[in-house]
């Protein structure tokens, strides 16, 4: 069960027609915390594993301190420590920021040619209905190259976000697996990463991380349509009393990028 100190502060609910071809259904995305409370270097939440596997059973996020890159997948969540290796988190494990989701596919199309994360980015963008929702993406296939990235964890006092990434390790792996992906709307800026946001898990669940570059010659994505968003904030001093005013986009985008080649 969910701890009674956190409350659900912030429900944007997206109820909008659908184009045809498309079911109709009542997926929510949840959210722990805000993308800008992790820049500002926010790496401790009160939300335990348990608690967001049962809010969803697919999605992204981190653990306390930055240890590594959160990746959820049918139903289990998995750890990607610095170096790509990947383990099981404890139950009671903590997470500062995470997004989740019940999956459920709506549509489902063959991917081909995948050359980089920006051709992945745009053959995806093409097969949504409408830039203002949210969507929950999920590619399985033998990638030739996946480029990621985890965080070793970090120990108080913390530096901001766009600091300690400088010190991320990346990884490339190659073979089966699943691309974890999240797209959120512009207008969420500042509270979650606008445009797109990929984990990756290998098929033997052995490594993974954030995706900072993929090619592939054919996978399978299925996107599943989200019609409400949930977030639920930290309910402790620290959220409480950290600056979250101006815009955070220099520091986001330098968080996101591949170090190599200056961009996602």
């Amino acid at each position: 069960m969910f701890s009674k100190s956190r409350t659900i502060v912030l429900v944007l609910v997206l109820f909008l027609s659908l184009p045809s071809g498309f079911a109709a259904a009542g997926q929510t995305l949840y959210q722990y915390s805000t993308i800008d409370a992790l820049l500002a270097g926010l790496y401790d939440g009160d939300l335990t594993v348990a608690e967001l596997k049962e809010r969803g059973g697919f999605g992204l996020g981190t653990l306390n301190g930055i240890d590594g890159e959160l990746i959820v997948l049918d139903g289990e969540a998995y750890q990607a420590a610095a170096g790509g290796a990947v383990t099981v988190p404890a139950g009671d494990a903590l997470v500062p920021f995470a997004t989740v989701v019940h999956f459920d596919a709506e549509q489902q199309r063959q991917l081909k040619d995948i050359h980089t994360l920006d051709g992945l980015n745009d053959a995806i963008h093409a097969l949504l209905p409408s830039e203002n929702r949210f969507y929950a993406v999920r590619i399985d296939g033998t990638f030739h190259a996946v480029k990621t990235r985890a965080i070793a964890k970090q120990s108080p006092p913390y530096k901001p976000l766009a600091e300690v990434v400088k010190e991320q390790v990346v990884t490339t792996f190659d073979g089966r697996g699943t691309l974890i992906g999240l797209y959120a709307p512009v207008f969420v800026k500042g509270v979650n990463v606008p445009g797109f946001h990929w984990h990756y898990l290998a098929a033997d669940r052995q490594g993974g991380g954030h995706v900072l570059d993929c090619t592939f010659d054919a996978a399978v994505a299925k996107l599943d349509v989200l019609r409400s968003f949930t977030v639920e904030l930290p309910a402790d001093r620290a959220f409480d009393d950290i600056d979250l005013s101006g815009d955070k986009g220099k520091e986001l985008h330098a968080v996101e990028k591949d170090p190599a080649q200056g961009k996602r």
